[in-house]
């Protein structure tokens, strides 16, 4: 008790310094830039394709890509393709294909109307889609498109940081 008393400063600040270095840690999350992982879906198969038992002699339905494009990095490395797919039941999906990117906290996958590779902070200012936190730092993935998504006018998908309000990477896409 005799230290405390002839140096409460002292511990004051020591405990100031330790809440900060837990806050910045929450915050912050460091360790992500050291971490990765990788997921590997099949491309998808619409409803209408499941098999209904009785046999048919027809091709199966084939997924109609909409549009394409490969990612530009931003603020951080990001690798693959972006592909808008309509399946043959009508439903959309935006498909990740050979993606590679950094982890980061609370990023998100969005179709946005700012142009791919252009000022980072602009894809949150005008119209987007979101389709949900990212599923992988790595791999094939699938984010399905809201049904009653307007895609006319938007030119990008985009790995978005909403906790940084960053882009990590975005991919042009002509809709």
């Amino acid at each position: 008790m005799g230290l405390l008393r002839r140096k409460p400063l002292t511990w004051v600040l020591l405990g100031v310094v330790v809440a900060g270095l837990v806050m910045g840690l929450a915050l912050f999350e460091p360790w992500r830039a050291f971490t990765s992982s990788r997921l590997d879906e099949p491309l998808p198969v619409a409803a209408a394709d499941e098999p209904t038992g009785a046999p048919t002699t027809s091709p199966p339905a084939q997924s109609q890509v909409l549009a394409q494009g490969e990612f530009v990095s931003q603020e951080h490395d990001t690798a693959g393709t972006a592909r808008v797919l309509e399946l043959p039941d009508g439903s959309r999906v935006l498909r990740l294909e050979g993606f590679a990117t950094s982890d980061g906290p609370d990023v998100h996958v969005w179709i946005s109307e700012a142009t791919a590779g252009g000022d980072w902070h602009a894809y949150d200012d005008g119209r987007l889609v979101p389709l949900g936190e990212i599923k992988a730092t790595e791999g094939n993935h699938n984010y399905a498109i809201p049904a009653d998504a307007d895609l006319a006018g938007l030119n990008s998908a985009v790995i978005w940081c909403d906790r940084f309000n960053v882009a990590f990477g975005s991919a042009p896409l002509a809709l």
